[in-house]
Formats: structure tokens, C-alpha cells, sequence
């Protein structure tokens, strides 16, 4: 279906609440960012699910937000929503010369080479300095290898990065064994880091792969939980040898996640 006034009706609707809603109308730019991390986790969640009328759903949400602000920023006389758009249209234009100009390119990654290029030309300090600090750690690890690959620090081949697990694994038991805490930490955050690398490598989302694992766990304890209340038990009144045992029943209904 074709909605050509949507978006000039959600404009109208917003600046009606503004101006009239108690609660729309004490709010801040700061007021609402923690709302937009959880509306943005929210759409993650819905993303990861592929749960499509959740994705419509959170989207809408998401660019309330975007709308809120640009709102705020016009009260502020600093810009408008359709600031933020024309913004965004001609960086999409700069960005893309291969689509846009006379520019080359042979495939996805000279593409992305010529994005951080010209993000450098357009008066970026580094190629990492548009790495959000407020990103989670891995994700953000994720988002610093992809970046300095593009200008050519990587790896040549997955064997060097399985050996660079291979070594931060054994300067993690070496720091342990030395009874050494604080360097345990470093050298455990250096394996998470070498881990990270090695999933790209893999092409595995590092992020996806751990929340499966969290769901997947989530599903088998909440499981067991429930079979030993069908034995009128608690699971404080079970040795870790029966409570395995439940896990290993458990994990037999992993298709019915």
C-alpha cells in the first residue's frame, strides 16, 4: 500500500504532542537517548528473530525518535528534520562516486575502501574515529578490525589469525598461572579481541553467534527448571551430576526453539 501523506501526517502528529502532551513536551535530547538504545535493541531483537511485523513495528519507533530530535534541534534553531535528510542524501551521493561520478570499482571491498577514503578527505582525524564509543565492547571490536582492514591492516590468510588465538591463549594461561590478575584481564581481553578476528574471518557475526548461545542456554535452563518442579524438586536441592542430566534431556527439545 501507498501511504504518499505518512510521513507529513507523523510531522504534524509530533509537533501536535509537542505542543500539547505533558510528557512530549518536557522532553530533551538527553532525556531520550536511553530510550533510543532500548527502541535500538529492541529492533535487534526483532531483526534477529526475522520477526517481520516486529521489524515494522520497531522501525516506526526508531524513527519517531529520529523525528523527536530533529524537532528539539529545530527549538534550538539548529536544524530541522529536513536538514537531516538533505544531510544524509548528499553524503549518500559523495560517498558513492562509482555510482554518482567517474569513479571505478572492481567489488564490495574497493567499495568500502573509497568510503573510508573519503571520510578521511571529508576532515576525519582516523580512519576509527567514527567507531561510537558507547558501541558494546564486541561489537565495537568488530566495527575497529573491519575499518583498518579497509586500508590494508589485516592478516594475509585465516592460518596467521588461528595462530595469533593460539598465542593469546597461551599468554592468557601463562599470566594466570603466574598468579598475575591484572594481567589475566589484558591478555583476556587480547584472546576476545584475536576470537572477534578469527569469527570474520569465519564470516561469523561474533555478536549472532553469542546470542544463539544465550538463547540457547536460556532455553535448556529455563527447561530444567521445569523438570525438576514436575519432581517436585528445586534446582538448589540437586547435586550438579542430576542437574547435568536434566541439561542433557533438555537439550533434546533444542528444536522446538
Amino acid at each position: 500500500m501507498n501511504y504518499p501523506q505518512s510521513f507529513d501526517r507523523l510531522l504534524y502528529i509530533l509537533n501536535d504532542l509537542r505542543e500539547k502532551c505533558p510528557w512530549d513536551k518536557k522532553q530533551t535530547i538527553h532525556s531520550l537517548r536511553t530510550q533510543t538504545i532500548e527502541e535500538l535493541y529492541e529492533l535487534t531483537d526483532a531483526l534477529t528473530d526475522s520477526d517481520w511485523p516486529g521489524i515494522k513495528e520497531e522501525l516506526g519507533d526508531l524513527l519517531l525518535h529520529i523525528v523527536f530530535y530533529s524537532k528539539i534541534a529545530s527549538e534550538q534553531n539548529q536544524f530541522n528534520i529536513g536538514d537531516v535528510i538533505e544531510g544524509i542524501c548528499n553524503k549518500l551521493v559523495s560517498r558513492h562516486p562509482h555510482i554518482y561520478a567517474d569513479t571505478k570499482v572492481k567489488n564490495e571491498d574497493e567499495v568500502k575502501k573509497n568510503w573510508e577514503q573519503l571520510k578521511l578527505k571529508e576532515g576525519k582525524k582516523s580512519i576509527l574515529s567514527g567507531v561510537p564509543q558507547s558501541l558494546p565492547p564486541l561489537s565495537k571490536s568488530l566495527v575497529i578490525q573491519r575499518k583498518v582492514k579497509q586500508v590494508g591492516f589485516e592478516w594475509d590468510n585465516i592460518a596467521d589469525v588461528k595462530a595469533k588465538v593460539k598465542e593469546e591463549w597461551t599468554e592468557l594461561q601463562e599470566a594466570i598461572e603466574a598468579g598475575d590478575h591484572e594481567n589475566s584481564v589484558k591478555e583476556f581481553g587480547d584472546l576476545l579481541f584475536s576470537l572477534v578476528n578469527y569469527a570474520r574471518f569465519l564470516k561469523i557475526d561474533p555478536e549472532e553467534a553469542l546470542e544463539m548461545t544465550n538463547k540457547k542456554f536460556k532455553f535448556r535452563f529455563e527447561k530444567i527448571e521445569v523438570m525438576a518442579a514436575g519432581e517436585n524438586k528445586n534446582l538448589n536441592e540437586l547435586s550438579l551430576p542430576e542437574m547435568d542430566l536434566l541439561w542433557n534431556k533438555a537439550k533434546l527439545d533444542d528444536h522446538l526453539m
